[in-house]
């Protein structure tokens, strides 16, 4: 199992329509909002490395009002 946990930045004002979409894309787990250089973090768990990257890639990187993203990758 490999979890991801992915710090974002959206447009401004769109955190809560970003949250809602996230929650509902495979693999996540968890979507809290976050205060300084990020405007929130997800928890992404995926069977291994390459499903996690792809899940961000294609699920949460291509989502609109997505800005920017940074993953951190924890394999278990």
């Amino acid at each position: 199992m490999t979890r991801a946990y992915v710090m974002l930045n959206c447009e401004l004002g769109a955190e809560a329509d970003v949250a809602e979409k996230l929650r509902g894309t495979d693999g996540v787990v968890d979507v809290f909002e976050t205060i300084g250089a990020h405007d929130m973090m997800v928890v992404l768990e995926a069977d291994n490395f390459e499903k996690a990257r792809e899940a961000v890639t294609w699920g949460i990187q291509r989502l609109e009002k997505v800005r920017s993203t940074a993953t951190l990758i924890r394999k278990d």
